[in-house]
């Protein structure tokens, strides 16, 4: 994306829509990994390296922290 960008420079305003849109997909992404996160049992957790406590404190995140 950068090399396109270096030859067409988005306006300002562009810019900043566009970024903003990426902000959102990634607050969305991460309200659904929560969300299938909070799905997966222990032994499911057990897999991905996971504890359930982990998983807990994940799934409690609010969607806008990383």
């Amino acid at each position: 994306m950068t090399s396109l960008a270096a030859h067409h420079p988005l306006p300002p305003f562009a810019r900043v829509a566009f970024n903003v849109a990426l902000v959102i997909l990634a607050w969305e992404e991460r309200r659904q990994s929560r969300r299938h996160l909070a799905r997966l049992d222990k032994h499911m957790l057990r897999d991905i390296g996971m504890t359930l406590r982990e998983a807990e404190d994940e799934v409690a995140k609010p969607f806008w922290r990383g």
